[in-house]
């Protein structure tokens, strides 16, 4: 089981460091990946970390950008892409581009994937679906393909509280695995210790790409307990 935390623009070095010391407590017999901010990345800590973008581009003239290389020369084992709050700025050409320079660099993509609220109405979630997924599928090889985690996250359940049914998240994730079925595909949005029993009772969830989450120990310790 896998656990990603992302803990996307939040908290101050100061705050981190506090918080670092509340999640060096946490215990957890799967694999947890903390991705916290650009900034927060330097700071050392025992446990796998990810980034929350990676550059397109090897290093150079890039201004503002930071490269796979560099993010692997910290300790950096994976990095979240194609996020739906990243999307809107990102084609699809850019986003396969940051996977490649992660494999590139020993490191893993965990690549986000999932419709907006009027796609799902028209019954559009596996076209689009299949739309997010066909650059890795269409280029990579199998032995590239393994090393990507896929996040399925329904644009309109981040943050908002909403949760697609379960027969909703299997039929996506099922599908996602028709395409990849080799790879982890974990789930995203709204997850928390209040539905994860419920989630849970999806087989074919490999795991949980958490944000709000993320930034609280406490209720972070009894989702995990209850994933046990």
């Amino acid at each position: 089981m896998i656990v990603a935390l992302n803990n996307k623009s939040n908290l101050n070095i100061e705050e981190y460091k506090k918080y670092v010391e509340e999640l060096s407590k946490i215990y957890f017999r799967g694999k947890l990946i903390l991705c916290p901010n650009y900034l927060n990345l330097t700071e050392k800590v025992d446990i796998l970390l990810g980034a929350q973008n990676v550059s397109p581009y090897t290093e150079g003239a890039h201004t503002g950008e930071i490269a796979a290389s560099q993010l692997s020369a910290i300790g950096v084992k994976y990095s979240i892409v194609g996020h739906s709050e990243r999307r809107s700025i990102e084609s699809e050409s850019e986003i396969f581009d940051k996977i490649k320079r992660l494999l590139e660099n020993g490191m893993s993509p965990i690549l986000c994937v999932g419709e907006k609220q009027n796609e799902r109405e028209k019954g559009a979630t596996k076209a689009v679906l299949g739309k997010q997924l066909s650059s890795v599928v269409n280029y990579l090889t199998e032995n590239e393909r393994s090393n990507v985690i896929v996040a399925y996250e329904p644009v309109w359940a981040i943050g908002t509280g909403l949760i697609p049914t379960n027969e909703e998240i299997n039929e996506a994730i099922s599908f996602i695995k028709t395409k990849l079925p080799n790879n982890k595909v974990l789930y995203g949005g709204s997850a928390n210790e209040e539905n994860i029993d419920t989630l849970k009772e999806v087989e074919v969830i490999d795991g949980y790409l958490v944000g709000g989450l993320s930034l609280k120990p406490d209720k972070l310790q009894i989702f995990l307990d209850k994933l046990s």
